[in-house]
């Protein structure tokens, strides 16, 4: 969110949106949670069947796996942590990681870009 503060007028024009690749654990309730979290006013959270999430995360090289249940029904989900940075057009611009600095991505993006 660093990102948005950064970009100044064009903030306005950004989105963020988490895709989750937990459908059975992130409820509605749960991503509206989260997405408050980081903030409400350009970030979405967004899911789905398990095959259209493996196809969107096969096209962005995401990479995702659910641990097996311990006895308690409890699991974990490791994903990879990646930012892409998309056009108005919805054409993937940038990728950045917790490497890159706030400041270092913002000066990449231009305007219109949606940062999911």
């Amino acid at each position: 969110m660093q990102v948005i503060q950064h970009i100044g007028p064009d903030a306005d024009k950004a989105r963020i949106v988490f895709v989750s690749v937990d459908p059975a654990g992130d409820t509605p309730a749960l991503l509206r949670a989260y997405v408050r979290a980081f903030d409400d006013k350009h970030a979405v959270g967004l899911t789905g069947l398990d095959r259209a999430i493996e196809a969107v995360a096969q096209r962005y090289r995401v990479a995702y796996q659910m641990e097996k249940r311990d006895p308690n029904g409890e699991y974990k989900v490791t994903h990879s942590s990646a930012v892409y940075t998309f056009d108005a057009q919805g054409h993937a611009r940038l990728l950045a990681t917790d490497h890159d600095s706030p400041d270092a991505i913002s000066r990449r993006c231009s305007t219109g870009v949606s940062i999911a």
